[in-house]
């Protein structure tokens, strides 16, 4: 896909030509992301429901020019981890060598087992951001706001899934299909099915403090994708969503 690196380009244009500027301020930030997967309506299945928050790294490094005292405009390079993860008796496609089991050709689409399952997505995210910020009484701590859209890039994704359980065709776990517990370890790369490019909201809340021509930030926000992640509709469609909390550093050129 050429919209990766052509957006790069772009962000290091950027970053070349505004740091030439006044008040131009380079930075990076890193913290935590904490992620979950958002079933998206009619293409609900028990393949896609039941995910829950997981944690991730979230790192980024940006550009930020100061267009006047209360706004300026932001834009980052962001890795992103995103995806869900749930445990607990969920469903799983009846494998072939299972529906040979039901006669006639009528084998469920799914079975159910008690395992742990855990979807991990890594994005580069390009978010372009409008910043609002406020001195407290003309000190050197400073409140801001921000918002804008990014465009996102999977990097890779993976299913990982533990455990093992006896298998059920329903999900109450009542009508026992194998004679023993099943192991469920495994790591599946999942990355083609999914589209590889998404784009849809960020935004951020957060305290600087500034000293000379330096400032560190603390900031909570989180981000949404518009686009459902998976290219067909077999695991049914999920949006990708994560909250973030993040600590920076920022130097700005005068």
């Amino acid at each position: 896909m050429q919209k990766k690196p052509l957006l790069l380009f772009a962000f290091s244009l950027f970053l070349f030509n505004v740091s030439k500027a006044q008040n131009f301020t380079l930075g990076v930030s890193g913290g935590i992301s904490i992620p979950n997967l958002t079933a998206g309506g009619s293409q609900e299945n028990p393949l896609n429901t039941g995910y829950k928050s997981r944690l991730g790294p979230d790192a980024s490094i940006f550009g930020e020019y100061q267009v006047s005292s209360k706004f300026s405009l932001e834009m980052r390079a962001e890795y992103s981890s995103q995806g869900g993860k749930k445990s607990g008796m969920q469903a799983f496609p009846t494998p072939p060598a299972m529906a040979a089991m039901f006669p006639d050709g009528q084998a469920p689409q799914y079975l159910y087992a008690n395992f742990k399952s855990e979807a991990k997505l890594n994005y580069l995210l390009v978010p372009v951001l409008g910043k609002f910020g406020w001195n407290l009484h003309n000190s050197p701590i400073r409140i801001y706001v921000d918002a804008g859209p990014f465009a996102g890039f999977l990097l890779s994704a993976h299913q990982v899934t533990s455990g093992s359980s006896i298998i059920y065709a329903d999900q109450k776990g009542t009508q026992q299909l194998s004679p023993g517990p099943q192991s469920f370890d495994a790591n599946n790369d999942i990355k083609d099915q999914l589209n590889t490019f998404n784009f849809g909201v960020s935004g951020n809340l957060g305290v600087a403090y500034k000293f000379n021509s330096s400032k560190i930030f603390i900031e909570g926000g989180g981000n949404y994708g518009f686009l459902n992640i998976q290219k067909g509709t077999a695991n049914g469609k999920n949006n990708t969503g994560a909250g973030t909390l993040s600590l920076g550093y920022g130097y700005t050129f005068k």
